[in-house]
């Protein structure tokens, strides 16, 4: 299990537009990776919308805000413009980036076990180290929570 302090993952996943992101490429800037199960689902979409809205009070803080879920590019792309996101999507189709940072855990759904993302944000350091870890998010207010902290 990832903590404060430990070297964030460095993933390779697709954007919303079909491009390679490493996220090792954003070295030197500090990113709030928010993982999220399904894009276009109420709880997600609560989230989304509230990072949107918090963008710019985000970027004057020097953050870069990268979604992330199991959705193929073209779900992301479209999640993306029906909700105006000004953010960039990242799909994670073979869940290695949901593995690598310990959220693709197995849930109850309607008394079912079932695999899935549990909804984590981790806020990652200009160092590429993590510098908070938010578990189990609740989708409204996470946004202004995030904000805050930073």
């Amino acid at each position: 299990m990832l903590k404060v302090g430990d070297p964030a993952p460095d993933i390779q996943v697709q954007t919303d537009a079909g491009e390679a992101l490493q996220l090792s490429a954003l070295k030197g800037k500090r990113v709030v990776l928010y993982f999220y199960p399904k894009a276009d689902t109420p709880g997600c979409t609560t989230e989304a919308c509230e990072f949107r809205d918090s963008t710019a009070a985000l970027k004057k803080k020097g953050a870069v805000v990268l979604g992330i879920s199991p959705d193929k590019p073209a779900a992301q792309a479209k999640f993306k413009q029906k909700y105006d996101l000004p953010f960039t999507l990242l799909a994670d189709e073979d869940k290695s980036a949901a593995q690598a940072y310990g959220v693709w855990k197995e849930k109850n759904m309607y008394g079912r076990k079932v695999m899935g993302i549990e909804r984590t944000t981790f806020v990652i350091g200009p160092d590429g180290k993590i510098e908070k870890i938010y578990a189990k998010v609740k989708a409204k207010g996470h946004a202004a929570a995030v904000l805050e902290a930073l």
